[in-house]
Formats: structure tokens, sequence, C-alpha cells
């Protein structure tokens, strides 16, 4: 049913300026409010409250097939335009959307920099959950994502669940100290990866963006940075040392 993420959704008030700083820590030109890197996007809409993720949109070879699919596994849904909008009580809140997509769009071209110093994927989207039972009932059982990792680290405070997704993750984080409750999820934080993580550390520096000192990652021979500005809000790590998952 579904074959890869193909773009999430940001909602800012100050749409301009976001895509001004999306094309800035890309390394790439937008496309009216659009950017595009190997395996996924990111699309800006305007909204007038503080900017925030909005939205997961998937992609599907039949948006026919899905809708069906989706019925047998009782998650509703509703056609808005080229969307398959699904519910948000079967989504526990999260916006999630499918698209028909036979190819996925052209990667967004280079701009002021090189492909290396550039986010040439992204890596992960980070939700955070308050039930991770519930999270493997929806997106492993419902959805049909491949659960890679369940895995509890006291020393991070958190339940960590990867779902693999075409060539990325999407990881539901469960805070350990708050316990189980039923509770909406979160759409929260980005990951994306670069070809060679100093190189773009040291381009976004020269930009004037700021960014955190690069440092080991959770992922042996990994190389990680947090990037501190132009993220219009969204919680935002650059990943290096990894080709893909």
């Amino acid at each position: 049913m579904i074959t890869a993420l193909d773009h999430v959704t940001l909602r800012a008030s100050f749409r301009g300026g976001a895509v001004g700083a999306y094309e800035i820590l890309f390394g790439r030109k937008a496309e009216g409010a659009a950017l595009r890197v190997g395996n996924a996007g990111i699309e800006i809409e305007d909204e007038s409250s503080t900017a925030h993720l909005g939205a997961m949109v998937f992609a599907a070879h039949s948006l026919d097939q899905a809708e069906r699919l989706l019925q047998r596994r009782a998650v509703a849904s509703e056609r808005r335009g080229a969307l398959l909008q699904l519910s948000p009580g079967a989504t526990h809140e999260v916006p999630i959307a499918l698209i028909e997509r036979p190819q996925p769009p052209p990667v967004s071209p280079l701009f002021k920099s090189d492909e290396a110093s550039s986010i040439g994927a992204l890596d992960h989207v980070v939700i955070r959950t308050p039930n991770p039972e519930r999270a493997i009932a929806f997106y492993a059982g419902r959805l049909g994502l491949d659960l890679r990792l369940d895995r509890s680290n006291p020393e991070w405070g958190a339940r960590l669940l990867f779902f693999r997704c075409g060539d990325l993750v999407v990881e539901l984080a469960h805070d350990l100290k708050k316990g189980v409750a039923d509770l909406p999820d979160r759409l929260w934080g980005l990951s994306w990866r670069a070809a060679d993580v100093a190189r773009a550390h040291a381009r976004l520096a020269k930009a004037g963006v700021e960014v955190s000192a690069l440092r080991d990652g959770r992922r042996t021979g990994t190389r990680v940075f947090s990037v501190l500005s132009h993220t219009a809000n969204v919680p935002t790590i650059v990943i290096g040392g990894l080709a893909h998952w």
C-alpha cells in the first residue's frame, strides 16, 4: 500500500521567510513553497499560528487500492483533492494523508552550495507518543510499515520504535518517565542527511545558521549536529556517516 514518505508539510505565518530559511538549510532552491531532496520533500503552507510541522503525506501506487485496504483495516479516510486524508481519530491526531505517486518528483536544484554539503535526504521523522503499543498497532498493523526496532533505554529516558518506510524511518518516541496514557500523538521533529556532515556544518555556520558542535550519533559511525535556527521551530538534526537505512 504505502511505498514511501512523499513529503512533510510545515505550517508558518511567515511562509516566505520559512521558504528562504529552508533554502539556506538545504542548500537547494525551492519551487514555489516546496523543496525536494533524494527521498522526500517539505512543503510550506500558510497558517496564522506558531510555526510547526503540519502533516505526513505518504506515497502509494494507487489511492483506490489504498482506500479499500484502509477500509478493511478500520481506518476511515476521505478524498480531498489529490490526497486521501486519514481520520484524526484513527491516526491518534497526527495529520496523515496519502498521495498517488507513480514516480517521485525531481530533486530541488542546488543553490549556492555543493552536493556534499547540501541536504541530500530525509533520515527520519520523529513523532512523540504517550502509548507505544497503540503506535505499533497503527503504524505496523494498519499502515503496514516495517517495525525494525523496539528499544527502551533508561539512559535516554525513552522507548524508541523505528518503522522503516522506503529509504527512511518514522520514529515514535515515548517518554518512559511519563508512563502510558491515552492522549494524542504529536508530530515533532526531523533528521536530515548530508553526504559530508562536516562540510554541511561549516556551510551552515558560514551562512549564519545557528548550529551545535558536531558530536557522535547514536548509531555507530555517525556524526550529527543540531540546527538551532532556520527551521521554523522544528527540532532538527543533520546526520552523516550512514548512507541509508
